[in-house]
């Protein structure tokens, strides 16, 4: 069953932001921190909450710290874990923390049937096509043909550049057990990493992940954020 609006909790410190907005619309879902060191997208999204956002239409489901212990340590795992990214479609009897947790994420999307799933990433090398593997200032997908939002979504940023080292590209790697792409296999929505390089300078990058998920969630019905 869906959830309700409002905050839900999958641990004391994992928060579930769920809004509805006053028509209706698709779902969208949008999660950062699955890797704590990928600072940007996590402060996107709280500046998001703390200024009110709501969904112009459709559902909206926010998950700020998607991994609190990682977070907390500002490390790609929590200290002794696994890859949370990695742990999909999970196991609710696993005796690791990351396979639980999966799990109860997995059957969320089960239930929800987002048209939208984005995760906020960044990355420590600058996109190369020449260089594999490399994703800053990507948008990353997993299937063939491209889902037209990102190539929508990549001009619309690439028209706003401040300079030209800020230029977005989309980003075609499938990896068939990341969370991402085994959410897109299971129910069969546009799922997206957003990948910010992490050369620019933190708010840079915090205002970078603020505009796409803005235009993410235009394109896809939800948004503009109100």
């Amino acid at each position: 069953m869906p959830l309700s609006a409002g905050i839900h909790h999958f641990t004391p410190t994992l928060a579930l932001h769920v809004f509805e907005g006053p028509e209706p619309g698709p779902t969208a879902l949008i999660q950062a921190g699955i890797h704590g060191d990928e600072v940007a997208g996590v402060h996107a999204l709280a500046e998001l909450l703390e200024e009110g956002a709501r969904p112009r239409a459709g559902r909206l489901i926010v998950v700020p710290v998607m991994n609190p212990p990682a977070y907390r340590v500002r490390e790609r795992c929590s200290p002794g874990g696994l890859d949370l990214n990695r742990c999909f479609p999970g196991d609710a009897d696993a005796p690791e923390r990351e396979r639980r947790l999966a799990r109860r994420f997995m059957d969320l999307v089960l239930d929800e049937r987002p048209a939208l799933m984005a995760t906020l990433h960044e990355s420590r090398k600058r996109y190369d096509p020449a260089v594999v593997p490399s994703f800053g200032q990507t948008l990353v997908y997993g299937v063939e043909p491209m889902p037209p939002i990102i190539g929508r979504v990549v001009d619309r940023l690439n028209a706003e550049l401040l300079e030209e080292n800020e230029r977005w590209a989309p980003h075609y790697y499938p990896v068939s057990t990341s969370s991402t792409e085994v959410i897109v296999d299971a129910i069969g929505c546009v799922g997206i990493c957003v990948e910010t390089w992490m050369g620019f300078p933190e708010q840079r990058r915090i205002e970078m992940q603020r505009r796409v998920v803005d235009l993410l969630l235009a394109e896809i019905g939800v948004g503009p954020l109100t």
